[in-house]
């Protein structure tokens, strides 16, 4: 619509009075208040925001806004173990430098006509992922790990057109009630208790509660308090049994020292792509991912796009494209669509398979054994402070492992109060989720740790614990 003079705002369409009351009239309304009678009155502001002054230069706008951020103290500043779904890792240079280019920052849908190397390269993404938990297919990434394993059971309960899943009680409460927010109103979640002295999935009341209006068991390994759970075989094949789907969430940064989903009977692989060379972000920055086998049953109810190759009509020359388009939300029948999805979150795709392509086999192995190695020295180091236990569970544990400190008649929050003042992040508090195992918290070590940190941890909490 062209504009009849430029009387308020040039660049703002439609801010010119008579162009407002011309559009007021079209649609019977007399005032633009009127499109909002629907809010209460006692919503709506009446007077002015109190308002600073503005800033007259950008200059000063960014030192102001700088001096608040440093009131953050961040994992930069202070020694951190917390994970509980977003871990500290390494993230090598060059998967920031990639996924800086223009061609990948700002690509939207991707399409043809703008396509730089993004469906190539999410094509590669996906077959390094599919390598790493030995699955076929994996998609253009969800939106964090909790998503992509809500799609998941929606995907099992589309494919076995049953209403009720088994979920693990030992499961991140928030990752909890995403799935459950996600899968409402018509999927059933159903809690499955787990062993307190391993930690295990309790294998005899998931056999009491599997039923054939079960779509699908899921559960993680290592779980969300860092078990490694050892039963997966025999937890897949309860889930056969009865016809249902075996869904295994998983932390790729385990799999190059432990063996793949698969390999227990996974029909379907899904986790958290952050350990892949992502950064922690304030909330932001995570992606999921999920894969399968090249069933067409499993393929055909991926609601986000997979990527494939395929020759071109020039001899010897190939392409990479679309896979079952019209499966998407994108695709011709948008209101068919398995799932709404959008853009999501590609980009962090790009960098897991920059970060995978840049560690390769030995470099994930790698990974893995300094994980497990600076974890278990940790448990052992911690298990020699009086009152407090390394590892709450006697089972053998992954990156995350719960800190008993019952026996030392304080609280976690006041533990971590007193390592707050030493410059240290000291782990998740369980006792609020997890009311079962009193004052335990969560503890993370990755590959970013050394001995020196691990063991400047280890003096603070006796410190603490012992007041000495």
């Amino acid at each position: 619509m062209a504009m009849k003079g430029f009387k308020n705002h040039p660049y703002i369409p439609n801010s010119d009075l008579e162009i407002q009351n011309e559009m007021l009239k079209e649609i019977g309304l007399n005032s633009l208040e009127e499109l909002h009678d629907e809010v209460p009155e006692s919503l709506k502001l009446k007077e002015n925001m109190k308002l600073p002054k503005p800033f007259k230069s950008e200059y000063e706008l960014k030192r102001h806004v700088e001096r608040i951020l440093k009131k953050n103290k961040s994992c930069n500043d202070y020694l951190n173990f917390i994970g509980a779904g977003c871990a500290q890792h390494y993230v090598p240079a060059i998967c920031d430098e990639i996924n800086s280019r223009g061609e990948f920052l700002t690509a939207y849908g991707g399409e043809p006509y703008n396509d730089h190397g993004r469906f190539q390269s999410l094509f590669e993404y996906e077959s390094m992922v599919g390598e790493l938990v030995d699955m076929d297919v994996v998609n253009v990434p969800t939106m964090d790990g909790p998503q992509a394993s809500a799609t998941s059971i929606r995907m099992a309960s589309r494919m076995s057109g049953r209403k009720e899943v088994l979920i693990p009680k030992v499961l991140d409460k928030e990752k909890f009630l995403i799935i459950k927010n996600y899968c409402s109103p018509d999927i059933n979640l159903i809690e499955v208790d787990y062993d307190r002295e391993t930690g295990y999935m309790n294998l005899e009341d998931l056999k009491n509660k599997v039923s054939d209006n079960t779509a699908a068991v899921y559960f993680e390994n290592p779980t969300f308090l860092g078990v490694i759970e050892p039963n997966g075989d025999e937890i897949s094949k309860i889930a056969h049994g009865v016809g249902a789907i075996s869904v295994v969430g998983v932390d790729p940064s385990s799999l190059g020292l432990l063996i793949p989903p698969s390999k227990y009977g996974a029909d379907i692989v899904c986790g958290d792509l952050q350990p892949l060379g992502i950064h922690m972000n304030y909330g932001g920055g995570q992606s999921g991912f999920m894969a399968t086998r090249d069933e067409e049953k499993y393929v055909m109810e991926f609601p986000s796009r997979l990527f494939g190759i395929a020759p071109t009509n020039v001899e010897g020359e190939y392409g990479f494209g679309d896979v079952a388009y019209d499966r998407t939300s994108f695709g011709h029948h948008r209101e068919h669509g398995k799932e709404y999805v959008g853009t999501q979150s590609a980009l962090w795709g790009i960098t897991a398979g920059v970060y995978l392509a840049t560690m390769g086999p030995v470099g994930m192995r790698e990974l893995g054994e300094g994980i497990l190695q600076r974890s278990q020295y940790a448990i052992e180091k911690i298990n020699e402070i009086k009152g407090v236990k390394g590892s709450y569970f006697n089972s053998i544990s992954f990156k995350e492992f719960v800190v008993d400190f019952n026996g030392t008649g304080k609280t976690v929050d006041e533990i971590n109060r007193e390592l707050l003042k030493k410059e240290i992040f000291g782990g998740k508090d369980l006792s609020k989720d997890f009311k079962e195992l009193g004052e335990c918290a969560l503890y993370c070590v990755t590959e970013i740790h050394t001995k020196e940190d691990i063991d400047r941890l280890v003096n603070g909490i006796k410190e603490i614990v012992e007041g000495c």
